[in-house]
């Protein structure tokens, strides 16, 4: 567990795990870097090394009052491979953390990079507008907004379900992953929280997409309602011709909960190549 500095004098929490080629895990909103429990530990039990974090404005990393552009988060991951003198990781990001590395990328090249995950990624650009009529409307984003500033707390607790498909009959996670998500959650500063929301549903990564030159696998479940499919995985799959394309029927966006164990042997499987 390491204080990392970046170029602009943030403070990223960031754990190492383990001995073996490099894996970089990239959380998504809201949570931190200790999302990837169930992956973590797959691949850390199958010889690799884990490295998490936590995005600028949650967890226990700065929680500066501005800073939060997909520029910035592309950085900050630059300054952890560069403080580590990482080469040939894997760099996999979930929901917004699709995003760090679709910029990430494009800003800084793929030399230190072996290949790419994208799950239940916002690439290549969540909002709806004339160019990208599948897209999600910016009332829904206002509607996020408007209730993290009146009760992010009980805002937090509806989205998990949300998040994890939890319906009235059925749910595919246990309560006890419900109060992690939240507890993980509200360390967040409420700054960082509305200002993502703006990050990701309005970051346009088209542009980005010829950068992705390496290997790359992408994740997305059918029945996800918080990232939906269509302008995303699907999306993505198309503009990066040469990914590899897993869509888990009925999975929701929490697919790591969901289906770890599918997830950790798709992963596993891309990683041996």
């Amino acid at each position: 567990m390491a204080s990392i500095a970046t170029r602009d004098g943030a403070a990223l929490h960031v754990k190492k795990m383990g001995d073996g080629p490099p894996v970089v895990l990239i959380h998504g909103w809201p949570l931190t870097g200790d999302m990837w429990e169930y992956q973590a530990l797959a691949l850390i039990e199958a010889g690799y090394s884990v490295i998490t974090y936590d995005r600028r404005g949650f967890g226990h990393s700065s929680h500066p009052a501005i800073g939060y552009t997909y520029d910035i988060f592309a950085d900050d991951l630059a300054d952890i491979l560069d403080h580590y003198d990482i080469h040939g990781a894997t760099l996999v990001g979930f929901s917004m953390g699709g995003g760090e590395i679709a910029r990430y990328l494009a800003r800084h090249g793929a030399s230190r990079i072996a290949r790419v995950a994208l799950i239940s990624s916002v690439v290549p650009y969540l909002l709806e507008d004339d160019s990208n009529p599948d897209g999600v409307n910016i009332g829904v984003f206002q509607d996020m907004k408007d209730q993290v500033r009146k009760d992010r707390f009980a805002f937090l607790q509806s989205f998990a379900k949300t998040f994890y498909g939890v319906g009235w009959v059925s749910s595919p996670v246990s309560q006890g992953v419900l109060d992690w998500s939240f507890a993980l959650a509200i360390m967040a500063s409420p700054k960082a929280t509305l200002d993502c929301i703006d990050a990701f549903s309005a970051t346009d990564f088209r542009p980005d997409l010829p950068a992705f030159t390496v290997p790359t696998l992408i994740i997305h479940g059918t029945a996800d309602k918080t990232v939906p499919i269509d302008s995303s995985g699907r999306a993505a799959a198309t503009g990066i011709p040469h990914a590899t394309f897993l869509e888990y029927d009925g999975e929701p966006h929490g697919l790591f909960a969901t289906a770890p164990d599918r997830l950790n042997a798709d992963l596993l499987g891309f990683l041996a190549g």
